[in-house]
């Protein structure tokens, strides 16, 4: 009976730890999932984090980049502003010396008709003296209009765009002054105007006293 209980007490000794064995079996088991599970949240996370910063960089740029489209804009409208208001003025400008060229133009075709409309040879039958009156105002005229013109016309440019005449410039004659002459010169011209007088006067007091005489 001894043996029997022996045997009973070993058989049970070995079910325990064979129980113990498998529950230290299982626990093992169970740790290595924990870990698991741990490193791959790990990398979850990681992952995560990447995307999270991913997304802050673009974040970062784009408000970056709304910061340059903001200064540009203004930076931009303030200059078309500023040129719109230039050239304007540069159109006003532009389109009234096209005016002041055109006045000139048409001018200028006037003249030149009138003068080559002046013809000697057909004033044979006419007034030649007053033709050739009308021929030289005409050509005074047309000299004047030109360096008026010219001088309009070279104001606006750097370089000569027309040439002077080679006559004289009535249009800058009319401007000159006259030299200032001295006391005497004036005395010496006053004589001059006032000595046909005196010697008509003595003529008639002479002719005069000879007629009462007799």
């Amino acid at each position: 009976m001894e043996r029997t209980i022996r045997e009973r007490e070993t058989r049970e000794s070995r079910e325990r730890e064979a129980l113990l064995n498998l529950d230290e079996e299982e626990g093992g088991e169970h740790l290595d999932d924990q870990v698991q599970r741990a490193q791959e949240q790990l990398i979850s996370l990681k992952r995560q984090q990447e995307v999270i910063e991913k997304q802050k960089r673009e974040l970062e740029e784009l408000s970056r980049r709304q910061e340059t489209l903001q200064a540009g804009k203004v930076e931009m409208v303030e200059q078309f502003t500023r040129a719109l208001v230039v050239l304007e003025r540069e159109t006003y400008d532009a389109q009234k010396r096209v005016e002041q060229l055109k006045g000139i133009n048409e001018s200028f075709i006037q003249h030149l008709t009138i003068l080559e409309s002046i013809n000697p040879k057909a004033w044979e039958n006419t007034d030649i003296n007053k033709e050739l009156n009308k021929a030289l105002s005409a050509v005074d005229d047309a000299r004047a209009e030109y360096a008026r013109s010219r001088a309009v016309i070279n104001a606006e440019v750097e370089d000569e765009v027309l040439a002077p005449t080679t006559g004289p410039d009535p249009y800058l004659a009319q401007y000159a002054v006259a030299p200032q002459q001295d006391f005497v010169y004036w005395l010496k011209s006053g004589f001059a105007f006032t000595l046909p007088l005196l010697v008509l006067g003595t003529v008639l007091l002479l002719a005069l006293f000879l007629i009462f005489a007799k």
